[in-house]
């Protein structure tokens, strides 16, 4: 059995998942991040069957300017599975780009999950990675990948404090002696910041923007704090009329983008200051001295990590590769995988 094993790890690559909200990485054993693309797939039904017509970044590229014979699904919320079978299809596609099917036998693959999933969402992502070509699925719990990504030694009796910030959720974590002491999942990230944008542009300017509008809103001018000027850099976008329909260019300034945010940053303040009042008194000390490290795509807000600071009293450092410490954080998990075995779920 033991040989069967070998033989089948020299015709696959094992792989890492970070199945994300907003973007799927893949991590390719001894070979590193090999995929970076968002969790996006269209399909054609202009023949009544529905086909697959791209997935990734050519499918977003889709969004919201489809005709009606093309659908445009993002089957992942909340850091979740909602279309079980989309995210199959997608995972399979992703598989077999790195792949190039070749291969004859299936990857071993690992796969991060939000530490609030639900045994229901844990046994719908395993089984939407076993449907799609793995001979096993192994699950790492996301504040554990943060941190492994990120570098942490958080097996020293020394807490450290992980906020990652994902397109989907939250996750707020203290870990210590190579585990959680305490983490909490929120539903709040940068899809509900785009949500915040284009409802506040609509409240205020009766102007209508799509999300990918919010998203590119969000990149280059977006803020956490309300600009010492008053209003900021300004940049201008597009988008419709309420009345009429009519294309029109709107400026954004950055207090815009700040108030609109507000909710969004206070909830996941919130959050944090939540897991400080859970956190045992001697590991909180331990906090003065480790502070909080941030990471995730939200991370990269400009002055996010000064609100927190301002309000926590604590050190707080964004991750020098914040998009991508989760997909690392499992892949070390899967060159590490028998000294990190406790810490995996294989069976949810």
């Amino acid at each position: 059995m033991n040989y069967l094993h070998r033989i089948l790890n020299l015709f696959s690559y094992d792989l890492a998942i970070d199945l994300g909200t907003a973007n799927t990485l893949v991590h390719v054993k001894g070979e590193g991040i090999v995929v970076d693309e968002p969790s996006v797939v269209a399909y054609n039904n202009a023949d009544g069957s529905r086909k697959v017509l791209a997935v990734g970044n050519e499918a977003k590229l889709m969004q919201g300017r489809t005709p009606k014979s093309i659908e445009v699904i993002r089957p992942l919320r909340y850091g979740v599975i909602a279309d079980f079978q989309v995210a199959e299809d997608m995972i399979k596609y992703f598989i077999r780009k790195v792949h190039h099917r070749r291969t004859i036998a299936k990857p071993r693959i690992l796969v991060c999950v939000p530490h609030g999933a639900t045994a229901v969402e844990k046994r719908a992502i395993r089984q939407s990675v076993l449907s799609a070509g793995a001979r096993s699925a192994g699950l790492v719990p996301e504040p554990i990948a943060a941190a492994l990504g990120v570098g942490i030694n958080y097996n020293t009796p020394y807490g450290t404090m992980i906020v990652d910030i994902g397109g989907g959720t939250t996750e707020v974590a203290v870990l210590s002696l190579g585990d959680i002491v305490y983490a909490n999942s929120i539903r709040i990230g940068g899809d509900a910041m785009d949500d915040a944008l284009v409802g506040y542009v609509l409240e205020n300017c009766n102007i209508h923007i799509g999300y990918s509008t919010a998203e590119k809103i969000k990149k280059t001018i977006g803020t956490a704090k309300l600009p010492k000027d008053g209003e900021g850099k300004t940049s201008k976008f597009y988008g419709r009329t309420n009345e009429g329909g009519h294309p029109k260019e709107i400026h954004i300034s950055q207090r815009m983008v700040a108030e609109a945010l507000r909710n969004p940053i206070e909830q996941i303040r919130r959050a944090v200051a939540v897991a400080l009042q859970m956190t045992p008194p001697d590991l909180s000390s331990d906090l003065f001295e480790t502070g909080i490290i941030m990471t995730g795509g939200g991370a990269m807000l400009q002055d996010f990590d000064k609100v927190l600071r301002e309000r926590t009293h604590l050190a707080v450092t964004v991750a020098e590769e914040p998009l991508k410490c989760v997909a690392l954080g499992t892949g070390i998990a899967l060159n590490s995988e028998q000294s990190l075995h406790p810490l995996i779920d294989y069976h949810s």
